[in-house]
């Protein structure tokens, strides 16, 4: 085996719901509330973030994750990048790629360094996505398919151009109401048969498609706001979600699914729950 081989054999996600085995985080040291960007920064935008209580809350869910057999990898926070707690962002990890994404606003660019640094430091390749505006929130991978969000943070563009590289997958550009941010906040796939979705982000043509695809599980008005769709399946039927998101948390139960409860409320302030935290790199092959 190739040096080139070597590195790529330490990656891999084929899905959003294989057994996680490697997932960056990074802490929330200087987690702020800098330049409004979503309706839920705006209501706590004079509030603010409670950093002991965020860096707590973050803290028991890398606990949380470590007990369920997962590695973390914490990458060094700067004061520059109020928002590097949400790593989802920063890159995708598709088959054996670990894709590097451009961020879109102002205050995130330079985050991609911080990773890419650690990639090249544990000699992992990655491909760099530096000419496209794409963001890891936008996209999910589900085997031979990708679903590429149409937001302010992703566009068109890239979904062509990923689907130029990824010969293999159908690239699936998926549109939804822009104020919602990133697709994760309102659309989440749990499992091969099985999504949540929040059905007003998205017109009833786009409901309809995603039928075709999936059993939707609907997430309310309520606990969209307090980011019900954006949970993290680790394997096995097990979805970390936070405890005030009941409906959800009892629709996943009914199902059979293990719910894992951390509350990282206070993270959900900046817009941004389990899923946005997360940056799979390696999950099991099936």
């Amino acid at each position: 085996m190739d040096k080139n081989s070597e590195m790529l054999t330490k990656t891999f996600c084929n899905t959003e719901y294989d057994v996680l085995k490697q997932v960056v985080l990074c802490q929330p040291q200087y987690m702020a509330i800098r330049d409004v960007i979503n309706e839920t920064q705006r209501k706590y935008e004079v509030e603010g973030i409670h950093i002991e209580t965020a860096l707590r809350q973050h803290n028991e869910f890398v606990q949380a994750l470590r007990d369920n057999g997962v590695e973390v990898i914490l990458l060094p926070y700067h004061k520059k990048y109020p928002e590097q707690v949400f790593t989802r962002d920063i890159g995708v990890t598709i088959g054996q790629t670990v894709f590097v994404a451009h961020m879109a606003a102002e205050l995130r660019k330079g985050e991609d360094n911080v990773l890419k640094q650690w990639l090249d430091d544990e000699e992992i390749s990655y491909f760099n996505l530096m000419e496209d505006l794409i963001e890891g929130g936008d996209v999910f991978v589900d085997r031979d398919k990708v679903f590429v969000g149409i937001s302010d943070r992703t566009n068109k563009k890239a979904a062509d151009h990923l689907q130029s590289i990824l010969t293999d997958h159908k690239v699936i550009a998926l549109e939804f109401q822009k104020k919602y941010l990133h697709l994760d906040c309102v659309f989440n796939i749990i499992s091969p048969d099985t999504a949540l979705i929040y059905s007003p982000a998205f017109t009833s043509e786009k409901v309809e498609m995603l039928r075709s695809h999936y059993e939707l599980i609907e997430v309310n008005e309520e606990e969209q706001f307090t980011l019900g769709t954006n949970v993290l399946g680790i394997g096995n039927k097990k979805i970390f979600s936070v405890p005030v998101n009941k409906k959800v948390n009892e629709e996943l139960r009914n199902r059979g699914y293990e719910v894992l409860e951390v509350d990282i409320t206070e993270i959900i302030k900046s817009g941004g729950s389990f899923r946005c935290c997360t940056l799979p790199l390696l999950r099991e092959h099936t």
